[in-house]
């Protein structure tokens, strides 16, 4: 592959949230997964494993389990001020999954144990291998599904959450639901996603204290993040 086609398939993944209900050929879950299971990890521990769900009871009871959770994240959003907060958060109330109707679902698992594959100084000081682990896996699953003309969007599991999906999904204890990856064919068309600019990230042999950024330029950045959000809602 030439660096420009990576380079577009990279810029043309996207999160999507909302999807046609049309099945996915199973060759393309299958793509999919092998390219997941191509990932990097340390010392090759492979920890993922995952699980693709098709039938309609399973997802509803997942996205059940998720809308439960989304009341606890709006409350907890509402302590921030209005221009900082999650915009779908906005609301008077909590919204729902914007992804159920998305036609398969994965679920990336992850076995804690293979850390052992690992150098065991790194435990003493809170490497995260692990977890750098799982996103490798992740990340791979976007990537391929953008390449297939698929959407996807990476939904976040809380603890609490991941252990009430491990009783719907079967999963044994000792492993974690990592994240969940809503995969189908996109039913929006998100508006183009804004990048810091290189010469703001790029630092050369050391770094350059002229681009740290304070908090009140951090907290900046936030709004202008929402604002652009915002702007893009409107226009959809």
């Amino acid at each position: 592959m030439e660096y420009e086609a990576f380079l577009d398939l990279a810029r043309k993944r996207r999160s999507i949230r909302r999807f046609k209900p049309d099945p996915i050929p199973d060759d393309y879950i299958e793509k999919i997964i092998e390219a997941a299971r191509w990932a990097m990890s340390g010392a090759n521990a492979q920890p993922w494993e995952f699980i693709v769900i098709k039938e309609k009871e399973t997802r509803r009871k997942i996205a059940k389990v998720r809308a439960e959770y989304l009341k606890m994240e709006w409350i907890v959003e509402q302590t921030r001020s209005q221009e900082v907060r999650q915009p779908h958060f906005r609301t008077d109330h909590p919204t729902q999954n914007e992804w159920e109707d998305a036609p398969v679902i994965i679920a990336t698992l992850g076995d804690i144990r293979t850390i052992q594959a690992s150098c065991l100084v790194f435990r003493f000081f809170e490497h995260h291998t692990f977890d750098q682990n799982m996103a490798n896996a992740n990340h791979m699953i976007h990537l391929a599904a953008a390449s297939l003309g698929l959407g996807a969007t990476w939904v976040s599991l809380t603890q609490p959450m991941s252990e009430e999906l491990k009783v719907i999904l079967g999963v044994p204890p000792v492993l974690r639901v990592f994240t969940l990856a809503p995969i189908g064919y996109p039913a929006h068309e998100p508006s183009p996603p804004y990048r810091r600019k290189r010469s703001e990230i790029v630092h050369h042999e050391k770094y350059d204290m002229g681009k740290f950024r304070e908090q009140a330029d951090i907290q900046e950045f936030i709004r202008h993040l929402r604002q652009r959000h915002e702007k893009a809602r409107s226009y959809a």
